[in-house]
């Protein structure tokens, strides 16, 4: 049965501070015998001060850090799925990319965040991540993982099921969903969209997330969650401090719920009519 660690960070303008809290964390998932370790979005750096951050992207720092932690891969016999961190794009914009590491091979899978966050908050929350990241345009899965095969998606591509129901339609038997939710956006609607998204995929979904108050200003919400596919929520790492949880996952649990409730192969296209 595999074992996951699930990295609940409160990371800060430090890149390497957030860097020797992953390893810190991937020695002591290996020594608790995990399999994997998923770190939340924005892991590597949250800061909100775009030219701040944009001295440390521009200067190599996203490329130094990836060889680290393939570094660490191999010598944990671990697969690290690194939630995000920016990285620099040739039109000048950044993408929000996910590292999942092979510790066999150490070359890493990528995904670039789909739906970028803009909005506006009644709390006067403003946050329009368009401005600066370039959105990706590919549905993503790691095809070998002790998991089985795993979809990649980040944060607020929570909120768009059609994303989740080609990650079903793939048969992935879980979904990382790194995040850095705000405080007022997870209280209402985290716990309930990630039960909802495991349930219509039937897959187990492995949320780590930011918690607590950050260097940046800004305060996250927590709560890192592992759900099942019947939408069972197996750990909740709450909202007050950052830590590492263990998992483990029964991949027997995917087959039973599948054979009860089909959705999956039931599933029908939708037809449309032309508008009136």
């Amino acid at each position: 049965m595999p074992r996951i660690a699930v990295l609940q960070m409160t990371s800060g303008i430090d890149p390497e501070a957030n860097t020797r809290a992953i390893i810190d964390a991937a020695v002591e998932a290996a020594n608790a015998e995990a399999d994997m370790l998923f770190t939340p979005e924005m892991s590597i750096l949250l800061d909100k001060d775009r030219k701040r951050a944009s001295q440390w992207i521009n200067s190599g720092g996203p490329e130094r850090v990836v060889d680290e932690l393939r570094d660490w891969g191999f010598f944990a016999s671990l697969q690290i799925s690194v939630g995000s961190m920016p990285v620099a794009l040739a039109n000048g914009k950044m993408a929000n990319r996910t590292f999942h590491f092979d510790e066999a091979t150490g070359e890493p899978v990528i995904y670039d965040k789909i739906h970028m966050f803009d909005v506006e908050l009644d709390s006067g929350e403003t946050w329009k991540e368009s401005s600066a990241y370039e959105p990706g345009n590919q549905v993503v899965c790691v095809e070998d993982t002790p998991l089985g095969r795993l979809g990649l998606t980040i944060c607020y591509d929570l909120r768009f099921p059609a994303l989740f129901e080609e990650l079903g339609r793939r048969e992935c038997n879980a979904i990382a969903v790194p995040a850095a939710f705000t405080v007022p956006t997870g209280k209402a609607h985290w716990h309930v969209m990630l039960r909802a998204r495991a349930i219509e995929a039937s897959a187990f979904v492995i949320a780590a997330a930011q918690v607590g108050k950050h260097e940046d200003g800004r305060e996250t919400y927590g709560h890192s969650l592992v759900v099942d596919p019947w939408g069972e929520v197996l750990l909740d790492m709450g909202g007050e401090a950052p830590g590492l949880g263990f998992c483990d996952i029964d991949l027997g649990r995917i087959a039973e719920v599948r054979a009860q409730v089909p959705s999956l192969a039931n599933r029908r296209p939708i037809a449309t009519s032309p508008a009136q």
